[in-house]
């Protein structure tokens, strides 16, 4: 098995809509997955990349309850182990705040995730494509992606250096690419 492939998961999996009360829980998950020595034991992280924080409760609270924006989690055994953010964007879903518990990682719990992300956008909105921005420099998730049906643009978007809402980076050759991949 390489890095980012999956084994079947053979343990129940739930998906719900976060609430208020989740923030905590979601915020410590991001942070684990992607940031810091403990994401470290998955291999999503971008510790190598980028310090200080992926999220912060104000930033999640504002995705709840809004139109068109949906925190989706996914649990076993009625422990949150991964979560995504969807947004609508007429035609088409933006697919964000992608984390799995470094634990989980390789579980299958993320094809899961975004299986059940992808159905949610195409059944709920009617979303014809789902589209995402990955660091350009992160070749392994990307290639996982693209064995999920994702495909390259070609477009590329800044990262907002200066921003430390999204962490305070250790290169100055970050950017994202954009993923679609066509829905139903």
């Amino acid at each position: 098995m390489t890095i980012g492939e999956e084994a079947v998961t053979e343990a129940k999996v739930a998906f719900r809509d976060a609430a208020e009360g989740d923030v905590p829980e979601i915020v410590a998950l991001v942070e684990s997955a992607y940031r810091g020595d403990a994401s470290r034991a998955g291999w999503t992280t971008e510790a190598d990349l980028l310090d200080g924080q992926r999220t912060d409760p104000e930033s999640v609270r504002s995705l709840l309850g809004v139109e068109g924006s949906r925190v989706m989690l996914a649990e076993r055994d009625g422990r949150l182990v991964a979560c995504c953010h969807l947004e609508r964007r007429g035609d088409s879903a933006y697919f964000g705040m992608f984390a799995v518990s470094p634990a989980e990682q390789g579980s299958g719990v993320g094809r899961l995730v975004l299986a059940e992300a992808e159905r949610a956008a195409a059944d709920g909105w009617g979303a014809l494509e789902m589209e995402m921005t990955v660091i350009t420099l992160r070749a392994e998730l990307i290639a996982w992606y693209e064995r999920r049906g994702y495909l390259r643009t070609g477009e590329t978007r800044p990262f907002p250096y200066g921003d430390e809402r999204f962490g305070r980076p250790r290169r100055a050759d970050l950017d994202f690419s954009v993923l679609v991949k066509p829905l139903g």
